[in-house]
């Protein structure tokens, strides 16, 4: 067996040797082609260069939460059936949410909707951090020498950003509807768990105001901040009440106020507070990052 990778390697390295002999020193085998004489729509305005940026890694994302999407949905059924054997944690979740196998199956659908939403909220906390990377290396500001607000830019990775929050998460519900369809399970219709997954989005979007609040106060600590702020929303959300932490500071974050969907109905009052922080977060960004220079 160890003989194929061997073959492999060689095979591979030889074909590199011979490439690297055929090609001069920082040219392409591969024929450069001429870009075009005009930027598309896309490449003409703050929400087209965000995209741009955001779209290779957004694919990314979006593939994670298919593949954990269809996990819920066709493993849904079998979990059900392997927990319905263990009467400690049967009871455990009957008290939870009472009515057997469709109840399972909805405790376990919504735990992994539950870690798409964490995917979502990473998505846009690193759409909105690229606005660091461009300050940084120098981008930022050719950019800003145009007849261009900081705000606009601002706003459009924002924009960005919430959409790749949104693409994440729906991306999660249609592979779980899909998957739990395609195994024949008895229960709630499939697609519900699209809405579902979408009741993860205000969250989602207080992190990624957060991430731009942080790119505008500290732009230096932004990544640290807005990285570290997801980490301890989800110890906090996920796993304060194993850890016995005070419930007040729990509720600190914003996973804590998701609807759980479909174990619990609907939070319409959390979601719009979720919103109204995320705006809040959102319009101090921008107020803040229009009073302070650029910086390396």
């Amino acid at each position: 067996m160890l003989l194929v990778p061997l073959a492999a390697a060689v095979a591979l390295g030889t074909v590199a040797l011979v490439i690297r002999q055929r090609r001069d020193v920082g040219a392409s085998l591969l024929i450069q082609r001429n870009g075009r004489e005009r930027a598309g729509v896309g490449g003409t305005s703050f929400v087209g260069l965000a995209w741009r940026l955001q779209r290779s890694t957004l694919a990314g994302w979006c593939v994670g939460a298919a593949a954990l999407g269809a996990v819920a949905g066709a493993l849904g059924p079998l979990v059900s059936e392997t927990v319905s054997g263990m009467a400690p944690i049967k009871e455990l979740i009957d008290r939870l949410v009472p009515g057997g196998r469709a109840g399972l199956i909805d405790v376990f659908v919504t735990a992994l909707l539950g870690i798409a939403g964490v995917f979502a909220a990473a998505a846009g906390i690193q759409a909105v951090l690229r606005m660091r990377a461009e300050e940084s290396e120098g981008r930022a500001e050719l950019l800003l020498a145009t007849p261009a607000s900081r705000t606009r830019w601002l706003g459009a990775n924002v924009l960005i950003a919430a959409a790749s929050a949104t693409g994440v998460t729906a991306t999660a519900g249609a592979a779980a509807a899909v998957g739990l369809g395609m195994s024949g399970a008895a229960g709630g219709p499939a697609w519900s768990l699209v809405p579902a997954a979408l009741a993860y989005v205000p969250a989602a979007l207080v992190f990624l105001a957060t991430a731009a609040a942080a790119v505008a106060l500290a732009p230096r600590l932004s990544i640290l901040l807005g990285w570290g702020w997801l980490a301890a929303g989800l110890v906090l959300g996920e796993f304060g009440e194993l850890f016995g932490l005070p419930l007040w500071l729990q509720d600190a974050s914003p996973f804590r106020h998701s609807s759980a969907m479909p174990v619990e109905p609907f939070n319409q009052a959390g979601a719009l507070g979720l919103v109204a922080v995320a705006a809040l977060g959102t319009g101090l960004a921008a107020f803040s990052l229009r009073r302070r220079d650029l910086t390396a």
